[in-house]
């Protein structure tokens, strides 16, 4: 096979680097770093694939990649990648799925404990010496078990999080999306546990609603003002999707004026939360630095399958994991 130019543009595990270079040359250079961005803009107008994440390629920059064939995101969202731009040259977009739906469920789930005992707040009281005698009642938490509990997407991360807490906290699970799923084929055991339901139903009836969703054109700000006062009075609000997808100072009024009793975030709309963000130190604001599929196990599977889906790509194969970058008609 025909050696070609490979950029990495995001530290890859060194067993990972090392099967791109057996195949291609391969050139290492984070556009983040300064003193690398020369680097990186040379390599890129060579490069026939390209390797990372958490970096924009917008049409500009895909444009400066004249011989570019294929994308490989270390990720699951394409957020960062201007599909048309993509589509218009025919390049091929491949991501992550898959791999991560247990950890990102298992940092949600984690994030809605916390949010709603309260963990965090009361850890960091111990950890400053105010512990002094028996808490009261205004550091009391709520019971997660039991709960209604709402998802905002019910795709494998959604269905995931829906397993735990219908079977391990018996809570009730509702579930908003496009289409109902076909519980019996794609997860039986969440039959008479998940029900589909109107967002206005779902919205009325959580105790705790949970927001997976993609980053769209009709997602973006689609958790604003008018679906927060919706929810029942007190409810919990979760966001472990996409940051975009929430109007942020909506959401701090919902909290100012009591209509949540608390929020945890894992996302937001810019990232890193910049500094003057009241979200960084509201009370009632537990916040995350996007760590949902940060473990060592995890992170190192998505860089395989990433590694994969380049490599079988650029040897004119059928990729793992392709994204479609065409418009849905």
């Amino acid at each position: 096979m025909t050696r070609k130019k490979i950029l990495v543009f995001r530290e890859l595990p060194p067993d990972q680097l090392a099967r791109l270079q057996a195949a291609h040359d391969v050139t290492v250079a984070d556009p983040r770093q300064p003193a690398q961005r020369p680097l990186f803009d040379a390599a890129l107008a060579k490069a026939h694939g390209v390797i990372g994440s958490s970096f924009r390629f917008d049409a500009a920059l895909i444009q400066h990649a004249q011989h570019l064939e294929v994308v490989s995101s270390i990720s699951v969202g394409v957020d960062n990648y201007d599909l048309g731009a993509l589509h218009a040259r025919g390049i091929v977009l491949c991501h992550t799925p898959g791999v991560l739906d247990e950890t990102v469920a298992d940092t949600v789930f984690a994030l809605l404990m916390a949010t709603c005992r309260r963990v965090v707040e009361l850890s960091q009281l111990v950890r400053e010496g105010h512990w002094t005698r028996n808490i009261g009642e205004d550091l009391f938490g709520t019971d997660v078990h039991g709960k209604t509990l709402g998802l905002l997407g019910f795709g494998r991360i959604g269905q995931a999080i829906a397993r735990r807490a219908a079977l391990g906290f018996g809570m009730p699970v509702l579930y908003h999306a496009r289409h109902a799923v076909d519980l019996a084929s794609q997860a039986p055991e969440l039959q008479g546990k998940a029900e589909h339901t109107p967002l206005a139903t779902l919205l009325a009836r959580s105790d705790i609603v949970v927001a997976m969703l993609p980053l769209t054109h009709t997602t973006r700000g689609m958790v604003d003002a008018q679906l927060f006062s919706a929810m029942k009075p007190g409810a919990f609000f979760i966001n472990g999707g996409r940051g975009a997808t929430v109007v942020e100072a909506d959401l701090l009024a919902a909290l100012d004026h009591g209509q949540l009793c608390a929020a945890g975030l894992d996302v937001f709309t810019t990232e890193p939360l910049p500094l003057a963000s009241p979200l960084r130190t509201h009370p009632r604001v537990t916040p995350l630095p996007h760590i949902g599929s940060a473990t060592h196990d995890t992170r190192h599977a998505m860089a395989a399958l990433a590694t994969r889906n380049l490599l079988q790509a650029l040897a004119g194969e059928r990729p793992e994991a392709a994204y479609p970058t065409a418009p849905a008609t």
